[in-house]
């Protein structure tokens, strides 16, 4: 897997997640402020779209992880 497929998985899992927690009507809700995280995540996702500014991608990247597919 590489460093951008890794990055949008965990992305994805943790606005999920997040949501699950955060809305009233989910089975596993907990608290409104959990939706304070899915926005969190919504604006860092932006911001590295122009910045190329990532925490994820940099850990990712200093653990060795690769960042082209060789498949491609």
């Amino acid at each position: 897997m590489t460093v951008n497929r890794i990055v949008r998985i965990v992305a994805g899992f943790f606005v999920v997640l997040s949501l699950l927690l955060g809305v009233e009507n989910s089975p596993l809700f907990h608290d409104m402020r959990w939706l304070w995280f899915t926005g969190f995540v919504g604006l860092n996702l932006f911001q590295s779209g122009f910045t190329r500014i990532c925490p994820l991608d940099t850990v990712l990247r200093w653990m060795g992880v690769k960042d082209i597919d060789a498949s491609c």
